[in-house]
């Protein structure tokens, strides 16, 4: 069996109401496949319904390196990103996020 170099690790926040996110479900969420050597993110799905949201989320996370530090890749989404769901997108990512450190730490 091939050993993985990636985990999948996952965030969730509420989504805003009045949105097509909560409307279909009533959460924003984010799954993460980091890679554990480099903490590159080298694949992401959202909880959005549109499709090209997803693809332009996709063009903005993909690639990102966690132990840059979670602001760039916030900042990076604020200047890019505008929509009542703003905020729920980058609660979700910083749990993702700290659960991949959760994770690392413990397997020390």
């Amino acid at each position: 069996m091939e050993v993985l170099q990636t985990v999948l690790v996952t965030g969730y926040s509420k989504a805003p109401q009045g949105t097509s996110m909560y409307e279909v479900y009533k959460h924003a969420g984010i799954v993460l496949e980091v890679h554990m050597e480099t903490h590159r993110i080298v694949g992401v799905e959202f909880t959005f319904v549109a499709g090209l949201t997803k693809d332009f989320f996709e063009r903005l996370v993909v690639g990102y390196e966690l132990d840059k530090g979670l602001e760039p890749l916030i900042k990076r989404i604020q200047d890019h990103y505008f929509a009542p769901s703003q905020q729920a997108i980058i609660v979700a990512l910083q749990s993702a996020v700290q659960r991949y450190w959760d994770f690392l730490d413990k397997k020390k």
